[in-house]
């Protein structure tokens, strides 16, 4: 993706929004083009707006951040959403992740972390600050490692490609395969690592240093 990046901004805090607002106008390739303090208003400014990322908080009035992901990405299965909270468990990361989100990042991170998020989001990538998902233990992480050393070299770039974000569609276009084949292969390798999502692969990818968190 090239030129400017125009960016949603849901929070319920106006100097948080203001604060964000002010990190975000540092970077010239960043733009804020809305802001909105509830779900009820985020759903309809992405409808009007289209921004390329939206950075969006979990603890809101009215529907709450989760519900808001799911309206979005339910309604348009490509929206980029980043989540940025101040909550750092593992089980509020998986259910944003499952809802749709492309990216989820903690309140208490580098003000770098936050420019990165929505760069890689806004590329096509998923996000996930390193330390938020629980790393499985050494044994998990052996037997990941010898099942990825398993794979073919084709099996291996498409896992790479899941991980980074990239849909079975553009995977198909960049390795020039058909779409199912793509699919299928996403389907083996997700039963081969007995996960079932991307950002758990994601989550893999980082823990075995494939791909930077």
């Amino acid at each position: 993706m090239s030129g400017l990046i125009k960016i949603l901004l849901v929070d319920d805090h106006a100097i948080v929004r203001a604060g964000f607002r002010l990190l975000l106008a540092s970077e010239a390739t960043l733009m804020v083009v809305a802001e909105a303090e509830r779900g009820e208003a985020a759903c309809q400014l992405y409808w009007e707006l289209q921004p390329d990322v939206t950075v969006l908080d979990l603890s809101m009035p009215g529907i709450g951040g989760l519900e808001t992901l799911r309206r979005i990405c339910q309604r348009d299965s490509q929206a980029k959403v980043l989540v940025f909270s101040v909550h750092d468990e593992s089980v509020y990361v998986n259910r944003a992740m499952a809802a749709g989100a492309k990216g989820y990042i903690t309140k208490s991170s580098a003000p770098g972390i936050l420019v990165a998020a929505i760069q890689t989001i806004a590329q096509g990538g998923v996000y996930i600050e390193q330390g938020l998902l629980n790393a499985p233990p050494a044994a998990q992480a052996a037997d990941y490692r010898a099942i990825i050393e398993t794979l073919s070299a084709r099996e291996f770039d498409i896992f790479l490609l899941l991980a980074k974000g990239l849909t079975a569609h553009k995977i198909a276009e960049e390795l020039c395969l058909g779409y199912k084949t793509v699919a299928n292969y996403g389907t083996q390798i997700k039963a081969k690592l007995k996960v079932a999502s991307v950002a758990e692969l994601a989550h893999i990818a980082m823990v075995l240093g494939v791909m930077k968190g």
